[in-house]
């Protein structure tokens, strides 16, 4: 996916889908189809299977053991061809580490967006719940679009992007998603609202949050291009609180399909002047009832 500029128009043409077949995972599957069909995209289907816990057995046991994991894999694999009949894609299943696998892939097939689904556990779990999802949208050098738990099987009218809620805190890091939210509601001919959250003031502050609402809008207004208006309706908002709280409630009251946030990577500290810190972008991955397209900046 090409988006170094706000002009830029998105080129999708190899997605990643990660799958442990959970429900969580199998969630995102309809995403990964109709992304697939509307850009012309191959998808590139990976299960990363967690090595298997081999008993303790004698050494003329082992070949039925190895016969057994083998016969897994290949129905393993039979599922992902049947799961993408309807698109061009191929199929990986192999033993090892989330992370390691899909970043040896995303280099190896040029991947321009990884589609996953999480379940919004924490803690160490099966290869797409919780910690292992945002692993993956934390190191990804592409964008990755995440179905939480709480997104609406409405997918149809999802995927047709006509409200998109894109989220900044005017840091490097969440600029660097603007050209696809820009791209996608020009791909879409979409309405796209572009968010400030405000966090509330601090005790003994003697200016205000509230008296950069205005000096906020300018801002918000000059990070879209001027030619913009001929394709969609760009609206401006700034909202006062809790950035995840608001970021979602702001997506619930416009029906937002898809929600564009530019994330850090798990290296580095996040000041404070900041608001998608790396809770922020949990919070909203995990709860959002739309989908969220994440950028590592």
């Amino acid at each position: 996916m090409n988006a170094t500029g706000t002009q830029t128009k998105i080129s999708l043409q190899n997605i990643l889908y990660a799958t442990d077949f959970s429900p969580a995972a199998e969630a995102a599957l309809p995403y990964v189809l109709g992304l697939a069909k509307q850009y012309g995209a191959t998808v590139h289907a990976i299960h990363a299977r967690f090595p298997a816990p081999y008993p303790i057995v004698g050494p003329e046991a082992m070949p039925q053991i190895m016969e057994a994991a083998e016969l897994q894999a290949k129905f393993e694999a039979r599922q992902l061809h049947e799961m993408l009949a309807t698109v061009s894609h191929d199929v990986t299943v192999r033993e090892g580490e989330l992370w390691p696998t899909v970043s040896e892939m995303v280099k190896q097939q040029k991947i321009d967006m990884i589609v996953i689904g999480t379940n919004g556990r924490t803690g160490v779990a099966r290869a797409l719940l919780g910690s292992a999802a945002e692993e993956v949208f934390r190191k990804a050098p592409c964008a990755v679009l995440t179905v939480g738990p709480h997104v609406s099987k409405d997918t149809e009218r999802r995927l047709e992007m006509k409200e998109i809620l894109y989220a900044t805190d005017f840091s490097p890091e969440s600029l660097g998603a603007l050209p696809y939210a820009v791209s996608l509601a020009q791909e879409h001919q979409a309405r796209l609202t572009l968010l400030n959250v405000i966090e509330e003031a601090k005790t003994g502050e003697l200016v205000h949050p509230e008296h950069f609402v205005e000096f906020t809008i300018r801002q918000l207004r000059s990070l879209v291009p001027p030619e913009a208006d001929r394709w969609c309706e760009p609206q401006f908002k700034v909202e006062r609180g809790g950035a995840a709280e608001k970021i979602m409630e702001s997506a619930i009251a416009l029906g937002a399909d898809l929600i564009v946030l530019g994330v850090k990577g798990l290296g580095g500290h996040i000041g404070a002047a900041t608001h998608i810190t790396r809770r922020t972008a949990h919070q909203v991955v995990t709860q959002a009832e739309c989908p969220v397209l994440t950028v590592r900046g």
